[in-house]
């Protein structure tokens, strides 16, 4: 379990910023599942999810990163939860999976021009003897604006994004589980979403994709 106790590159645990995020939202229990679930909230309300943060910069994937500018996308924030879990001691890995968004707006639509989330990224802990899911990225806030119950995390069940929100509509679906990592494989990570949205990579498109400040919100 070094592997996944140890700082890496992107979930750099080691951080001062995450070594001082992870002890003040650890909570007062040594109980490794409790630290864990508070870990969890701390994460998916403390960073804002923003999918347009987006960058080709590799460093804007760290946990540090995320925490650093108070908004981010999936990959960071899961990232960010996996650093402070393993610096309390929680063995943790990143996990990525791309995802059917049925409930995604215009705007995302016509920036990706796809409903598929690639290389979407969770996290996993390993709690009382097992692998846990567990998925921090929208805050409540945001599920609040399209009708989707937040997603609850007891460090006992694994927490994945809902498939149906509040009025029965389609929501999020899996397609296809990449896996779990000690950390982000960078090569296949930006080559996959390379290969999905190619747009993106093109010579005019700018390192940092759209207004971060722009209807994030409706992200």
């Amino acid at each position: 379990m070094d592997t996944y106790l140890s700082p890496s590159r992107f979930i750099d645990s080691d951080h001062p910023a995450v070594v001082e995020f992870a002890e003040k939202h650890r909570s007062t229990s040594a109980d490794f599942n409790d630290q864990a679930v508070s870990l969890y909230y701390a994460v998916r309300e403390a960073i804002r999810y923003n999918p347009y943060t987006f960058s080709r910069d590799p460093s804007t994937l760290n946990a540090s990163f995320a925490l650093a500018t108070g908004e981010s996308y999936c990959v960071p924030k899961a990232n960010l939860l996996a650093a402070c879990a393993r610096h309390c001691g929680i063995p943790a890995r990143i996990g990525l999976a791309d995802v059917r968004n049925h409930l995604s707006t215009p705007r995302l639509l016509a920036l990706l021009k796809s409903d598929v989330f690639a290389m979407h990224g969770y996290t996993e802990l390993y709690l009382r003897g097992r692998w846990v899911k567990a998925t921090p990225a929208f805050n409540r806030q945001l599920c609040d604006v399209f009708d989707v119950p937040p997603l609850e995390f007891d460090g006992i069940n694994d927490s994945v994004f809902h498939a149906f929100n509040r009025q029965g509509q389609r929501s999020m679906e899996y397609i296809v589980d990449h896996g779990q990592f000690s950390d982000v494989p960078e090569a296949f990570f930006f080559e996959h979403i390379r290969t999905c949205y190619p747009h993106l990579f093109a010579a005019d498109s700018p390192p940092l994709l759209g207004d971060m400040h722009t209807d994030s919100s409706r992200g």
